[in-house]
């Protein structure tokens, strides 16, 4: 019974590794983006309870200090925003860059799975063809007999002398 062998199945099987490894990457620049999203949305909220101070304070009593504190608090808040928007463009392009690079590590992973599935094609072309001269040699050996099976799974051939020859086939 042949064995099939695929001489490049540790490069396949490094090809697996780096999709894995990859895709981690691309799970990880995810969870940065969304880590920098929800610290610009907690900005945005700082900046809401600012300004719902300042109108309870302009509703109310006024008090000078608190409502010039409230103002510097949301002009360096909005400072705060201009810098964590340029981080979250950075952790966009960042994902950007971990998706192109899992896309062509699949495509070359992809690649090299249907070298694989070639490669087992024509060892299973070539098995068959074997076995096919194996039993035209017994025909010519032993006269013309009855050959019996299905497919390339199992042949029994009866010839003359009443032998019977049985091949099986090949397993991945």
């Amino acid at each position: 019974m042949a064995k099939f062998v695929y001489k490049m199945q540790n490069i396949l099987e490094i090809k697996y590794k780096l999709e894995t490894q990859a895709k981690i990457a691309y799970a990880e620049a995810n969870n940065r983006l969304n880590d920098e999203l929800l610290k610009l949305q907690c900005i945005y909220d700082d900046i809401s309870k600012y300004e719902d101070e300042i109108r309870e304070l302009n509703s109310g009593t006024l008090d000078v200090r608190r409502l010039r504190w409230c103002h510097e608090a949301i002009e360096i808040k909005k400072i705060d925003a201009e810098k964590q928007k340029k981080a979250v463009d950075k952790a966009r392009k960042g994902v950007e860059l971990a998706r192109i690079k899992l896309n062509e590590v699949m495509v070359d992973r992809k690649t090299h799975e249907k070298l694989r599935e070639k490669a087992f094609e024509d060892f299973k072309v070539e098995i068959a063809e074997e076995e096919k001269k194996e039993v035209d040699e017994l025909n010519s050996l032993y006269g013309g007999g009855i050959a019996t099976g299905l497919g390339n799974q199992i042949y029994q051939w009866q010839g003359e002398q009443d032998t019977v020859l049985q091949l099986t086939a090949f397993t991945e």
